[in-house]
């Protein structure tokens, strides 16, 4: 909670507009329950103190992900943490909650052959477009930073799609411990990137 709170404080002051946490993937379901009893928990008691400290600086929460597949006690507190920060107009946090980028992409593959199925329209309409209005990040611009923590050289199965020319920085610190200096440095790091997309440099 901490690393989340210094995260969302440091993204807030350099003017983010969007970020995006991976807080429990779909392949976290599969670790001894105990474990998954206490992450749920824990997200249970982060919703119940973060709420009234995200509303007050503007942060509005989203939370995506395969949410049915999510305890009822657990989801209503993630709702209300989402409802309590409605209109939040300084940046919004998305939690990634049971989420993996290929069941996001199969979910999403799954509901354009119901659009085609059902003669909304056909295979030679779908394009890029298509496919990001039946992602769980649709009408949100792609990262322009990946953070991976823990020195991993991995994303990890996150946002499969939207990572295609996202800029990847690593921190040597396990997420537990990244705070603010940590996401000034990756910030730093990025600033000195030259993006070009798949581009030639101007």
């Amino acid at each position: 909670m901490k690393a989340v709170r210094e995260s969302v404080e440091g993204c807030v002051d350099a003017g983010v507009d969007v970020l995006t946490l991976f807080a429990f993937s779909t392949q976290n379901w599969e670790r001894p329950r105990p474990e998954i009893s206490a992450l749920m928990g824990l997200l249970r008691l982060y919703a119940g103190k973060e709420t009234r400290a995200f509303k007050k600086q503007g942060v509005r929460v989203k939370v995506l992900g395969r949410l049915d597949e999510v305890d009822p006690d657990t989801l209503a507190a993630v709702r209300q943490m989402e409802d309590g920060t409605t209109g939040g107009d300084q940046m919004q946090l998305n939690l990634m909650i049971s989420y993996s980028g290929r069941d996001e992409l199969v979910r999403a593959t799954q509901m354009i052959a119901e659009r085609v199925q059902a003669g909304e329209i056909s295979p030679s309409d779908i394009t890029d477009a298509t496919i990001e209005a039946a992602l769980f990040t649709a009408g949100l611009p792609d990262p322009d930073l990946l953070i991976r923590t823990s020195g991993e050289q991995r994303i990890s199965n996150f946002l499969l799609w939207q990572l295609a020319y996202t800029e990847i920085h690593t921190c040597p610190v396990l997420w537990p411990d990244f705070d603010r200096s940590h996401l000034g440095h990756a910030m730093d790091d990025f600033r000195g990137r030259n993006r070009r997309f798949g581009r030639v440099s101007t």
